[in-house]
This record gives structure tokens, C-alpha cells and sequence, in this order.
């Protein structure tokens, strides 16, 4: 994540721009109302019940910040692939102690979403899933829409928050739970691990130099080259993976607008679209593959250390190159694991106040109690990650924006005694302060453990980096006592607070540290709190909910402009194709096509798509290729912003071994009249072949 900034007379001024749930309950007694008995034809060898779901959870694809980068001037102009979410249920054998979890290609979880989700749950299945059993997880890409979140300095680049993309999140997330659930059947869970070394690399080895000999020695590359996968079997059949590595979803760059799953959903493309044959329109059940991220604060993907450079210098080459690697090592794995998922499923989760922690001596560098700090970050984040991304120029004195008023509440020095809380940051702007004033980061987070047999996540709500990872890992491996590698960091979880990195690497105040928020014992706050839920778990003690973040949803402003109207250009109407593809193409060439259309927040499509490439097969025509592909690409192309004109540029490039025949592009569309009524339509050009 990175922030935009400027400073005006002394004061910093903060910019910010923006699934996965793992949900696991105790549930005694019967189903509740509503939710789906589980079958009970178990085999001998089903250990559990399981299921698995995917929804889209694709934003408005044109004139609305993205979410990650945090620049102003990157706005989403189409869909180069979808972005899904993927949820699985794991159950006990009698339907009771279960887990959903749900991996989304999102930039992060913010608390809006958690909130959003669970109200929805609640409402569908009463208590069946719950806060303490609900992890929504993200792969963290920088190429969605932003506006999610209910804290503003998460959506100053959005300029505000998105009704309709945190609608069609909350929704999508959603649907792959009820999903899910609905596809519980009698199944075996087996664990793999291994190993992958060329899909990361360490952006902040200065600050991982700083760790002690005997954190380093655990990162001989300085990076963590750990995947561990867990496959979901129903029937001797299998119907999905879960496969955990941490790298930066950043392959492609701030200067990308088309919304994408990044370098993680073209893994989980390419596994179940092209190795499994799963079409993501048709309504059938098909493989689930989710590539969620683990504690990948200092882990890029741009293994030449430059945005959009590594393995080769094009930016969408490379998505795919890191994609694949990830794939394949994680199938690899897949069809090797041998070791059984065995024992039962359970939860921890409470909340807790960031701001506020005592941190026992047993976790600090010096042995001494030591506090958090209210929320603070730090000078540095100025000059961003430059290897996935610098940060965007800051703004002038006396700027005349609409984001003016959104900028106000920043300007608030902070006290001395916060200065030295966290030291030896330097100020850029006190968001703990600020949000005495309007919501700016949140004060409290979730913290959750999940167990799945003799696998433990760890779920927290920030980006921790590969030494902070292990030693919290370490903490809960020995209150457990169980093996280190039992215990997996979930990242970008359930909430989001930015990095959290170890005092050594605080202290040297790269990008990670000074976007470290609550000062230099954070990952101590985390180690003690996780550690407590560990005890519990170990324990067989419930834990106590602790202080509820409060619901923000009222209040949420935008001053992003909605849609006024559109218009077709003159003699044109909508659907009419400005530009037709050329009559024949060869494999590798691009096919172009140009439609009158409305804009895309008329109807975001979600479930569907904004374009088809249909091949004709014995007379009918019969979809190929929609917007949720790797081969296509959806443009949005203002015309005339006062007159309301547009079009929408279609490609699609057909890969090597697609059938020589007849094909046509098709563009679904809807346009608003000044009045407000939504119509929708549909243009069609004429045929052409590929040979």
C-alpha cells in the first residue's frame, strides 16, 4: 500500500487510496434455519465435510481510483480479468465445528467488508458463522477499484467511498460462502509443502539485514520461499487447492487502469481455467483454486527490484511469468500431498485496540514492558516502495481540488510524547490523532486463529514481513506446542493496518517501518495477542470479545462524480460498432472492435460480462471468451465528457491451438437516460475467421 503526500507550511498531509474469509464456528445443537442439512454418507475415509465456492467481486471498472498505489491519477478504464472470490468449508463429520474460508482478489480487507459480510451471514444463517469464526483473507492486487473501506485515509484516492464497488464485494464475497456451504459433502483434507525460490525477492533487505543472525538464518535468500497447500477432496474426487505464498500482488504497475487479479488470480486462472476447464459463467461446479498471500511485507515480485521489471520488462509478461510459477510449483505439491488432515476445527478471535497494548517484557527486544502508540505514519512512506512502486508527488500550498475538504482533518501536529512513542519515526501524519476528528486508520483490530486439523493460520490484519511472520509464528508454535511449520501467517486479513516489521527493522525506517502505525512494539502487540488466543485454543478456554470497532457505514462521503447521462454520437445508436475487425486473423494477432456504449457503473455486470468472442459451432453461436479471461481485454473510452459519449474498445488475442472457424465480437452494455432510467443493449460485428 502506498500513500500519496504533501505538506503544507509544517504539517504532513496523509493520501491514501486501498478475500478471503476463513470462517470457523462451534456450533452445538441443530442447522439453523436456513442453512442447508449436510449430507452424512460418509465413505471410510472422509474425514470431514467440505465444499467450495467463487463469485466475482469486480468493482466499477471506469472513472474510480484503484485500490493499492494510492495515485490520483490511476483510474480504472476496463477489465483486463475479473476479480473472484474463492471460499471453502471445512465441517466436522457431523456438520457442527466448521470453517469457511474465503480468499478474494482484493487489495486488502478492510474493516467495512468484515462487517458487511457478517451482517449478511447473520442474516442468512443466523449464528452459524460468526465474527469468531469469519476470516476474510485477500491476495492483496493493486489493480481494483478502490472506495471499500470506511476509513478515509484508505480512500482519499477513490475520492470517497464506492457505494457500488463495496456492494458488489460484500455481495461476491458472499454468494462463495452460501456457495460453499450448499456444496458440503462427505471429504479428506491432505497437506503439502515445498518450496519456490524464483517468484520473490527481498525489496527491504537493508532493514532484513538488521534482524539477528538467528532470524536470517531461517531466510538463507532473504526471502521466504515457503508454499504450503492443503487439498480438498469430495468423493475421491478433487474439487479444489489452498495454496499459501508470499509475494507482493504487484506485477503489474501503477500505470495499469484495467482491473486485475494480478500475478495471484492468473495462478488460480490458469489452474482452473486452462488445467481443470472450469468456465466462470456456466453454472457448474468446477475446481477452486485460491493463492492467498502469507506474511509478504517485504517480498516483491519484481525480482529486478523495479516496478513492472522482473523476469522481463513487460509488466502483464511478467503477471503471468510469476502467476505460472506459483501454479506450477503449486500443483506440483498438490498431487504430491500425502498427509492427511486430521483433527478437529476450531477458533479464536477478539478484537483488540492497537493503540492502547501493554506489551509484556517476554516480547520486546530488551525484556522490558513497553506500550503501542496511537496510530502514526512515518516520513518515509514519502518515497513509497520503489520497487513496486514510489510514491505520487505531493500537492502544492493553496491547491484548489475536490479533495481539498477530505485533507483538512490531517492537519494536526502531533505532541511531543507521541513523537517520542514513535521514535524514531519522524512525523507525517498523526492518523490516531485525526481520527479523534474523522475516521482516518482504525484503532481496533481483529486478531483470529484458525485450526484446521493439525494446521494452524494465523490471521492478522496488515502485511507482516517474512521475520516478523516467524516470530510470531515461533510464539504460537510454542504455546501450542506444535512444529513451527504447523503454524501459517494469514495476512490481509479481516481488517487492514498497513506493515508490521521487527524493532530492528523499525529502526532503520524504510518504507515497511515508517508505514509500521502503532510504533515501534507493534509485532510484540502482536506476538503477545496472538499467543493469548494460542493459550486459549491449547486450552479449550473461550476468550473475551474484546473492545467492538465501531460500525462507520453512516457518514461515508464521495466526491466522485456519478453518471449524468449518455449519449450515442450523432447518427449513431448504442451497440453500433465504430470499428470492425479485419476478416481474418492467425494465432497471436490481436482482434480489435469498437462499440457505441454507455458507461460501466450503469451496470457493473458482476455475475456476467461486458464482452463475449463467440466461435459458430454447427449453426449456433457458442461463447469462447468473456471479460474474465487473460486473452481479452475490456476498454472504457470517454468521447465527449460534456455530451456523454463513449465507446468501448474490445481485444482479444487468440492463443496458440485455438480452432480455425468462424467468430464475432459481442458487447453487452447499458446507457442511462438524463432522467436516470438504465437500459441495456447489445452489439454485435460482423464475422470474421481464425486460421
Amino acid at each position: 500500500m502506498r500513500f500519496p503526500t504533501t505538506r503544507s507550511r509544517a504539517v504532513s498531509l496523509l493520501l491514501a487510496g486501498s478475500l478471503g474469509a476463513l470462517t470457523l464456528a462451534t456450533v452445538p445443537g441443530a442447522v439453523p434455519a436456513g442453512a442447508a442439512a449436510p449430507q452424512s454418507t460418509a465413505g471410510d475415509d472422509a474425514v470431514y465435510l467440505v465444499g467450495r465456492g467463487i463469485a466475482d467481486v469486480t468493482g466499477e471498472a471506469a472513472e474510480v481510483g484503484m485500490m493499492g498505489y494510492s495515485s490520483f491519477e490511476q483510474k480504472a478504464t476496463g477489465i483486463h480479468q475479473r476479480q473472484r472470490s474463492r471460499a471453502f468449508v471445512v465441517a466436522d463429520g457431523t456438520g457442527g465445528s466448521r470453517v469457511v474460508y474465503v480468499n478474494a482478489d482484493l487489495g486488502m480487507i478492510f474493516q467495512s467488508v468484515h462487517q458487511g459480510v457478517l451482517a449478511k451471514l447473520k442474516q442468512r444463517y443466523g449464528s452459524l458463522y460468526t465474527e469468531r469464526n469469519v476470516l476474510l483473507s485477500a491476495t492483496h492486487t493493486h489493480a481494483g477499484s478502490g472506495g471499500h473501506s470506511h476509513h478515509v485515509a484508505y480512500n482519499l484516492a477513490s475520492l470517497g467511498f464506492q457505494k457500488a464497488t463495496y456492494r458488489a464485494i460484500v455481495d461476491g464475497i458472499v454468494e462463495s460462502v452460501v456457495e460453499a456451504h450448499d456444496d458440503l459433502k462427505p471429504g479428506t483434507i491432505a497437506l503439502g509443502r515445498g518450496e519456490l525460490t524464483n517468484a520473490s525477492v527481498n525489496r527491504s533487505k537493508v532493514a532484513f539485514d538488521r534482524n539477528p543472525a538467528a532470524d536470517k538464518a531461517a531466510f538463507p535468500g532473504a526471502i521466504d520461499p515457503a508454499m504450503t497447500v492443503l487439498r480438498f477432496r469430495q468423493g475421491g474426487s478433487d474439487i479444489g487447492a489452498i495454496s499459501w505464498f508470499a509475494t507482493h500482488n504487484t506485477s503489474l504497475t501503477n500505470k495499469n487502469t484495467l482491473l486485475s487479479p494480478d500475478n495471484k488470480g492468473y495462478a488460480a486462472y490458469e489452474w482452473e481455467h486452462d488445467e481443470k476447464g472450469v468456465r466462470y459463467l456456466d453454472d457448474t461446479k468446477g475446481f477452486v483454486a485460491a493463492f492467498p498471500n502469507t506474511n509478504a511485507g517485504d517480498m516483491s515480485p519484481n525480482l529486478n527490484l523495479k516496478p513492472g521489471s522482473g523476469p522481463t520488462e513487460d509488466e502483464f509478461e511478467n503477471t503471468r511469468i510469476i502467476g505460472d510459477r506459483q501454479f506450477t510449483k503449486a500443483r506440483e505439491i498438490h498431487d504430491a500431498a500425502r498427509t492427511p488432515v486430521a483433527g478437529s476445527v476450531d477458533a479464536r478471535m477478539r478484537f483488540v485496540n492497537m493503540e492502547e497494548v501493554t506489551v509484556s517484557g517476554r516480547y520486546t527486544p530488551d525484556g522490558r514492558e513497553h506500550r503501542t502508540c496511537p496510530a502514526m505514519v512515518g516520513a518515509s512512506t514519502l518515497a513509497g516502495s520503489v520497487e513496486d512502486g514510489p510514491a505520487i508527488p505531493g500537492f502544492t500550498e493553496g491547491m484548489n481540488s475536490p479533495v481539498a475538504k477530505l485533507l483538512e482533518p490531517f492537519r494536526i501536529e502531533p505532541p511531543e510524547w507521541l513523537v517520542g512513542c514513535q521514535y524514531p519515526k519522524a512525523n507525517l501524519v498523526p492518523t490516531g490523532l485525526i481520527s479523534s476528528v474523522v475516521p482516518a486508520t482504525p484503532k481496533v483490530l481483529p486478531v483470529q486463529i484458525v485450526k484446521i486439523g493439525q494446521l494452524y493460520l494465523v490471521a492478522g490484519p496488515a502485511e507482516y514481513t517474512i521475520v516478523s511472520g516467524l516470530r510470531i509464528r515461533r510464539s504460537v508454535a510454542q504455546e501450542l506446542g506444535v512444529p513451527v511449520e504447523n503454524v501459517v501467517i494469514q495476512g490481509y486479513a479481516n481488517a487492514y493496518s498497513q506493515y508490521v516489521t521487527t524493532p530492528e527493522e523499525y529502526d532503520l525506517q524504510q518504507y515497511e517501518g515508517a508505514s509500521t502505525l502503532y510504533g515501534r512494539h507493534t509485532l510484540g502487540a502482536f506476538q503477545q495477542e496472538f499467543s493469548r488466543l494460542a493459550a486459549s485454543l491449547r486450552d479449550g478456554t473461550d476468550t473475551d470479545r474484546g473492545p467492538a470497532p465501531p460500525d462507520l457505514s453512516d457518514g461515508q462521503i464521495t466526491l466522485q462524480t456519478g453518471v449524468v447521462m449518455d449519449n450515442p454520437p450523432s447518427g449513431t445508436a448504442f451497440g453500433d460498432v465504430l470499428t470492425e475487425p479485419a476478416g481474418s486473423y492467425a494465432p497471436g494477432e490481436t482482434v480489435t472492435a469498437e462499440f457505441v456504449t454507455g458507461h460501466p457503473k450503469n451496470n457493473l455486470r458482476r455475475g456476467g460480462s461486458f464482452l463475449e468472442v463467440q466461435r459458430l459451432v454447427d449453426r449456433q453461436w457458442v461463447r469462447e471468451r468473456d471479460d474474465g479471461d487473460w486473452d481479452t481485454t475490456y476498454r472504457w473510452v470517454r468521447i465527449n465528457g460534456v455530451a456523454g459519449t463513449s465507446k468501448a474498445v474490445i481485444t482479444w488475442r487468440p492463443a496458440a491451438g485455438t480452432a480455425a472457424g468462424t467468430y464475432r465480437i459481442v458487447h453487452h452494455g447499458d446507457w442511462k437516460s438524463l432522467f436516470g432510467k438504465v437500459t441495456a443493449f447489445t452489439g454485435v460485428t460482423k464475422p470474421f475467421t481464425v486460421r
